[in-house]
């Protein structure tokens, strides 16, 4: 291929200051040479990955789908469906996002209502879970200015706790399809450390910022 015309003023090209140095190179520089390449461009790629989201997608009964960054993908909590999160060089926990199944009993009457029994044994459970557990809220969200996820109002658990030696600020969303007589859903599990974001101050706001706002707000059922 004909080399593209370069003006006197713009040359010469690298290409052609390095030609000497590349003929006269023996066979193991040159080998060295093109490693070295392509470990930098591995480098380079490695590093536009990581700033990119990452999807998760499952299938089965209840398919659903998120994305996440700067999280990291775990265990999955006992009978669990997925788990990420995020922690400090020492361990310890900062951020955590973890979808599980739920399964409501057989009902007459609305969801609403429904989730609203669902959730008293829901968080008798969870006082028992976790050490140092205060419920700090709970309801349906609705309308405008309020929590939602893929457009479904969600019934939220709010409560401060004492998980992995740390307290935690943490929110589960109890959700289901918006069908009529919808029984099966998930329960998206979130646990934020008070010093994870400064915009995070109480555990209504985990999920607004930080790292789980993200999986969050794009979670939805496929």
């Amino acid at each position: 291929m004909a080399a593209v015309p370069i003006k006197p003023e713009y040359g010469p090209t690298l290409g052609r200051l390095l030609a000497p140095r590349w003929r006269s190179a023996g066979p193991l520089a040159r080998v060295a040479t093109i490693a070295s390449a392509v470990a930098l461009l591995a480098l380079i790629l490695a590093a536009v990955l990581t700033l990119e989201s990452t999807v998760f997608s499952h299938g089965g009964h209840v398919p659903f789908s998120f994305s996440y960054r700067d999280l990291s993908r775990v265990a999955p909590n006992p009978g669990g469906y997925v788990k990420v999160e995020r922690r400090r060089a020492d361990g310890r926990l900062e951020d955590s996002f973890a979808v599980e199944p739920l399964r409501l009993p057989p009902y007459s009457g609305d969801l609403s209502s429904e989730l609203s029994l669902y959730a008293s044994g829901y968080i008798h459970q969870l006082s028992r879970r976790y050490a140092r557990f205060v419920l700090r809220g709970e309801g349906v969200l609705r309308g405008e200015g309020t929590t939602k996820v893929s457009t479904l109002p969600t019934y939220d658990v709010l409560y401060s706790a004492i998980v992995d030696g740390e307290r935690m600020f943490g929110r589960d969303v109890l959700l289901l399809p918006e069908k009529p007589g919808a029984r099966e859903g998930v329960d998206i599990v979130m646990l934020s450390s008070p010093s994870a974001s400064s915009h995070v101050t109480s555990p209504l706001e985990v999920a607004s910022a930080g790292v789980l706002a993200k999986p969050l707000k794009t979670f939805t059922f496929d």
